[in-house]
């Protein structure tokens, strides 16, 4: 205990003591904010990454390439061993695939509600959980109470909520900190010497670095996950 706190005041104690706690805590905690899974983009985020304990919304047409970018930060969430959460009502997530990107399956845990109301209710309790690092699910419908629960859920435990969503959703409120537009790009033809990659343009919509770029092309390496960015445009203006 610091030798400036009076010993004679309860309150100076018991402010110490709290302080105290506050830094262990912050010690044993990991780091605040974890990487997209690609530079290019985390460097164009205000944070320069996602932060836990927040909502990301990945905006798309199906199969525009938000799935592939909410798995890849997921398993950079879950690098340091938590469990990631999957709410799969529709089958969207395939875990062989995962598993090639680096997801580890032993600490997945899938969900497959019977109804909307058992999958609201299990995403709370998932973003609620201190041992959950990240919970993705594919949902378009939450309204804003909704939406509000499931912020202040991440933020109690400091889970990372990836939120994968229709494009049509862009102009309805939303809790996110980070909303992300991805629009697929087209490919070049396949060779006999190189597969084709699934190229993507990503717009920023919000969360992004005051004064700097606030799009992206990235591009997938299908085997692998890896994201590379193909425009190299300069992170600032």
């Amino acid at each position: 205990m610091s030798s400036h706190v009076d010993l004679n005041s309860p309150g100076q104690i018991v402010r110490a003591l709290a302080e105290q706690v506050r830094r262990l805590e912050a010690g044993q905690r990991p780091t605040d904010v974890v990487s997209t899974g690609s530079q290019a983009l985390d460097d164009r985020l205000a944070d320069r990454g996602l932060r836990r304990g927040s909502l990301v919304e990945f905006l798309a047409v199906p199969g525009g390439g938000a799935t592939t970018l909410a798995l890849r930060a997921a398993q950079q969430a879950c690098g340091n061993g938590a469990a990631l959460v999957v709410m799969n009502p529709e089958g969207y997530f395939y875990p062989p695939a995962a598993a090639a990107w680096g997801i580890d399956l032993s600490r997945t845990l899938l969900v497959r509600p019977d109804s909307r109301l058992d999958e609201i209710w299990a995403l709370d309790q998932a973003l609620r959980c201190s041992g959950v690092a990240a919970v993705i699910c594919w949902e378009d419908q939450f309204d804003s109470r909704t939406f509000r629960r499931l912020q202040l859920a991440a933020e109690t435990s400091g889970a990372l909520g990836l939120l994968v969503r229709s494009a049509n959703e862009q102009k309805q409120p939303s809790w996110a900190q980070v909303r992300l537009h991805v629009e697929p790009l087209p490919t070049s033809p396949p060779t006999l010497l190189a597969t084709s990659n699934r190229r993507v343009q990503v717009h920023i919509l919000r969360g992004y670095r005051s004064g700097g770029s606030r799009q992206v092309e990235l591009e997938f390496d299908e085997q692998t996950g890896a994201l590379k960015e193909t425009n190299r445009l300069p992170a600032s203006a």
